[in-house]
């Protein structure tokens, strides 16, 4: 009975031993480049730092388990999300496109917007759509492939900030607040306003009339405050943090879960899907791995666009061709000295997949809106460094089944 007992608890010492070793994964992997992380890794605060590690490992029929390990993710820490809110913004728009059931009504559907009230701006086509109309599937592309504003700007009056709180809350992601246009400043009343969007067939006829609207739902307050001083629209120093406690909230967990389950749609339950199309998914896959020098409508220079100018992870900031046999599919964001990637990092020839998510905050003299963040200098080689070292260790640790990406790829050409 004694060896048993002292069985049992060494048995149970080494179980916990490893729970605790997996637990501090992401750190002790760090730990071992001090070079490349030893100053982040001192003081994980400032940097506000938080990371998402999804290990994916595949079972003798190629169906996909996840285990998560995380450092320092905390939702009670505040970071402002930037471009990251553009991905669900996309998965949304398609999504209503889909309820709305209306005969002719597509992604591809001329839509025009109304002004309606002060500071918005009717908009009528895009000249860099291939037929120069403003729709739908312009504006994902464009939200993939250089994270433009104006095209996630565009899908925020479609959507609207309460359906955006509203499905997404029925998704299971009930904190997740886009109440803000991006870039253009608004007040908090002003982004409560969404313009009237008319929806023509190519006889020109309206198929479909959204009215403007007006956000109603009562918004939570955050009590984030970030910052030493900040610059404000005069280009004034006010000393004392920058309120973000009425600005764009979503978790690193929702995130990284958002992305997922467009990408490992069978394995997400039915209540946490998006209403989606096999050809919705399609597009949303080639565009989420297309690179800007790889895309025809739009078409981009490549001396402001480089290959992985929205591909943080891994090659970071460099300019050069984007390695062959690594496809990335991903959003990243920066504002306000926050800098994101959410991805999975896929190498078909490696046979290799994760997924990464990750926030760090570049902001070391603690002024906002000033221009002087530390992307170049701490943002961008931390993505680097995190996306290869994590693809490294992946590229040894040994897996039961190697993976067949044939279906993913076949979708997302």
């Amino acid at each position: 009975m004694k060896f048993t007992s002292v069985l049992a608890g060494l048995l149970l010492f080494a179980l916990s031993a490893r729970a605790q070793s997996d637990a501090n994964l992401l750190e002790k992997l760090m730990q071992q480049k001090p070079a490349q992380f030893g100053k982040i890794l001192a003081n994980p605060n400032e940097y506000r730092l938080q990371i998402l590690y999804t290990q994916i490992n595949r079972d003798k029929n190629n169906v996909p388990h996840f285990k998560e390990y995380s450092y320092r993710l905390n939702p009670k820490e505040y970071f402002y999300p930037a471009s990251t809110v553009k991905m669900p913004l996309a998965f949304l728009a398609l999504e209503k496109i889909n309820n709305l059931k209306i005969k002719g009504l597509t992604k591809s559907t001329l839509m025009v917007y109304d002004s309606v009230a002060d500071r918005q701006e009717p908009i009528y086509n895009n000249p860099y759509s291939i037929n120069g109309t403003q729709n739908i599937e312009q504006a994902v592309k464009e939200i993939f492939l250089v994270s433009d504003n104006n095209a996630a700007n565009r899908l925020f009056e479609f959507v609207t900030p309460h359906t955006v709180h509203e499905q997404l809350a029925a998704k299971g992601y009930k904190d997740v607040y886009i109440r803000n246009r991006l870039e253009l400043g608004r007040t908090a009343k002003e982004n409560r306003s969404t313009q009237a969007i008319d929806f023509y067939n190519e006889q020109g006829k309206i198929i479909y009339h959204q009215p403007a609207a007006f956000n109603k739902d009562s918004l939570p307050y955050y009590n984030a405050f970030i910052g030493n001083g900040y610059l404000n629209n005069q280009d004034s120093l006010i000393k004392g943090p920058l309120n973000f406690s009425e600005k764009n909230r979503i978790y690193l967990s929702d995130l990284t879960h958002i992305l997922k389950s467009v990408l490992f749609f069978d394995q997400t339950p039915p209540s946490q899907r998006f209403n989606l199309t096999t050809e919705d998914r399609k597009f949303l896959l080639h565009y989420m791995h297309t690179l800007p020098n790889e895309s025809q409508y739009p078409t981009y220079d490549t001396a402001n666009y480089w290959p992985g100018y929205c591909k943080f992870l891994y090659t970071g900031s460099e300019k050069g061709p984007f390695p062959s046999n690594i496809k990335i599919f991903n959003k990243v964001g920066d504002a306000y000295g926050f800098l994101l990637d959410i991805a999975y990092v896929m190498d078909p020839e490696k046979k290799i997949e994760f997924m990464l998510s990750a926030v760090i905050y570049c902001n070391s003299d603690g002024i906002i809106n000033d221009s002087m963040y530390d992307y170049d200098s701490v943002g961008y080689p931390f993505y680097k460094n995190l996306g290869q070292l994590i693809y490294n260790y992946e590229l040894q640790r040994k897996k039961a089944f190697l993976p067949n990406f044939t279906p993913l790829l076949e979708a997302a050409k």
